[in-house]
Formats: structure tokens, sequence, C-alpha cells
């Protein structure tokens, strides 16, 4: 094995952390944003919700259990949550030279080199976490070879339209027609929607709802800053008119509660991880859920006909909404996590239950 080439990352306030290449060796620039979570790099690298961001891995060891192979499963990638890798840059304390697992197709940085993602290990992570906790966001930029780049916000970019379907695809062959608003969608969205008697049809984020015939809609997932998508905004206002059950997960919980009413703001450093405490509102149980998302809900300015459904018990801020007399909720976190906790998956049988009752209800009428 050659021996690593020298890289570093930079931060906007001067901070520079030296480290070792292990992925494409190249200079890029983005949003650094950390993830705690134990496992799942997989899985965290191909979520959408990542485009235009430096990934900190705060657990140590990276790259033990290598990578998936590519084994497709309904038209789809059966172990990815998308077809591509969507992080700018990988960070890690420790990469791990030797994989081993039963399913492991190749190893990380084989990965990463293969789809052009530069990798830095041998960073003291846990003092760049500290850095972002105790700062919040931080542009970032990994240099290569002494190749500035310069710095780059995501936040200013429609990444939605970088990441989802370009155009309408339809998966299964269910009694419940889902029309998936593809914000950047995860694919565990659409396996759990598929597991339960549906057909998918997968529009991209600016599709006019009005021309497709759908049972209910589910709010997708995505990158970015929600207030870029005004295109999406007006078409959930449209449905918001209409009685058809809505599902919102994640940035689609955002872009239905600014659709009645709500606004966004920025968080400190974001939620992204295994392991959330979540309440559910009025209750007394707490589920266990994972997130990635850097901008929450405001439930303030909400319409009178619209409450919060979820709350995180670690800082207080909202993790989901529904209406009071139609149909319609969403959620903070994600109830289709992969390598995190299964806890809340049941909300997609809520929303299956919905659409069953809209149906019955109809066809009595």
């Amino acid at each position: 094995m050659a021996e690593a080439k020298e890289i570093k990352l930079v931060l906007e306030d001067g901070s520079v952390f030296s480290g070792k290449s292990f992925g494409s060796h190249k200079s890029i620039a983005g949003e650094v944003v950390f993830n705690t979570a134990m496992t799942g790099y997989p899985e965290s690298l191909t979520d959408p919700s990542y485009k235009g961001q430096i990934l900190v891995a705060t657990y140590p060891l990276i790259g033990n259990y290598g990578v998936p192979s590519k084994e497709m499963e309904n038209g789809i990638p059966k172990f990815y949550e998308s077809d591509r890798i969507h992080v700018s840059g990988l960070v890690v304390s420790d990469y791990s030279f030797e994989f081993s697992h039963w399913n492991a197709g190749h190893s990380l940085a084989d990965w990463l080199k293969q789809e052009d993602v530069p990798g830095i290990f041998g960073i003291d992570t846990r003092a760049l976490t500290k850095l972002l906790r105790d700062k919040g966001p931080l542009l970032g930029k990994i240099v290569a070879d002494n190749q500035d780049v310069d710095f780059y916000n995501p936040d200013n970019d429609n990444l939605a339209a970088q990441v989802c379907t370009p155009s309408k695809v339809e998966y299964g062959k269910g009694q419940h027609r889902i029309l998936l608003v593809d914000t950047g969608a995860k694919y565990n969205i659409l396996r759990c929607l598929l597991r339960r008697d549906t057909t998918v049809i997968r529009v991209p984020w600016n599709h006019d709802f009005s021309m497709e015939d759908y049972d209910g809609i589910m709010l997708s997932n995505g990158p970015g800053n929600p207030a870029v998508y005004q295109a999406t905004i007006d078409q959930i206002s449209k449905a918001l008119q209409g009685d058809k059950p809505i599902f919102g997960i994640c940035l689609g919980n955002q872009l239905m509660g600014i659709a009645a009413g709500g606004g966004t703001h920025k968080l400190k450093y974001g939620h992204r991880a295994h392991n959330h405490p979540v309440q559910k509102v009025g209750t007394d149980t707490c589920y266990i859920t994972s997130q990635n998302h850097g901008f929450v809900l405001d439930t303030d300015s909400l319409g009178s006909d619209w409450e919060p459904l979820f709350v995180n018990l670690n800082d207080g801020t909202n993790e989901g909404i529904r209406h009071k007399n139609k149909p319609f909720f969403s959620t903070q976190f994600h109830p289709e996590a992969s390598s995190g906790p299964t806890d809340t998956e049941f909300l997609f049988d809520d929303f299956i239950g919905l659409i069953e009752t809209a149906k019955a209800g109809k066809a009595a009428v």
C-alpha cells in the first residue's frame, strides 16, 4: 500500500486540520457538519440531504465493514439511499484499511475514488466537533496539493434540482397510489411505501401535483434551505386545499409548515445522527429517532388549524406538525431510518390508514 498523501481541512474561521488522503485526492468546498452515529456511513454518504456538505464522522473508526454490494431491488440499489455519493467530502479520525463484512463489495476508499469524492483521515474529529458546536455552521474546504478553492455556501443554491429525479418514475403495482414529491428522497422512504401495497409515482421537486391521479402525497426529505423551494411550497399550498392525505418527512415537514403559515430558521449545528429522543405532544410517549437536518420549523406562526405533533427533548425544537381536521401530518425525524432505530416506522402504516379511510369515505358517498 502506497503511503497516503498529505491533505488538509481549512475552515472559514482560519482553523486548519492536517491529515492524510484516502479518497479522491482533490480540493473541494462546502459546509462542514458532523454526524455522531456509530454505524451507517454507506447510508449517510448516499443521503441526498448531505448535498454540498463536508461530513465529519465523530465515531473514530470508519471503514472497518467496507461498502455493500450494488445489488438492485425494485429498480433501485438495495443497500443505499440513492444512486450515488452526495457528500462533498468525508472527514474521519481513523480510517480502517482492512474491512470485513458479509455484504462488503469493496473498501470505502475505493468507493470514494470511484465517485471522485475526497476523504481525509488522521484528523482530531473530537476537537473539530467541539469547534463546530461552539461556533455553529462553518464553511470549509478540503485542500489537496495546495490547489486552493473558494469557500462555498450550499444554502444559496437550489440543491433539490441537483439531486431529485429528472422526470416522473413509477414503482410497484399496489392498490394505493402515492405521489412521492422528490426534493432529495432517500430510497428507504420508497422501500417503506412499496412494502405497504402501493404504487409510487416519484416526481421532481417542481412538478405540478394537479396533473397526477393519486390517493396520497409523500413529501420527501432533501438538502439545503427550505425557503429556496417556493415552487414546491406553492404546490403544497394547493394540495392543502383538498382532503387527500399528506405525509411529510424532514424537509417535507418544513415545506408543509411554510405552506401552513410557519417559518424556518437554521439550527446552530443541526441534528445529524441516531438516538435523538422525541416526544409526541400531549402524551408521555418518547421515541428514539434518526435525524439529518440543519433547518427547523418555527410553529408559532402556524395557522389556527395546525398544531405541533412531536417535539425534540434535547432542545425543544419542532419535530412534526399535524392538521387538526384534515389528514395532513409530518415529522422532522426519519421514520424510514435504515441504519438507525425503527421505532417510528409505524407512521407509514398510519399514513396508509388515512388513505384507506379517505377512500372508504369517498366510496360510501
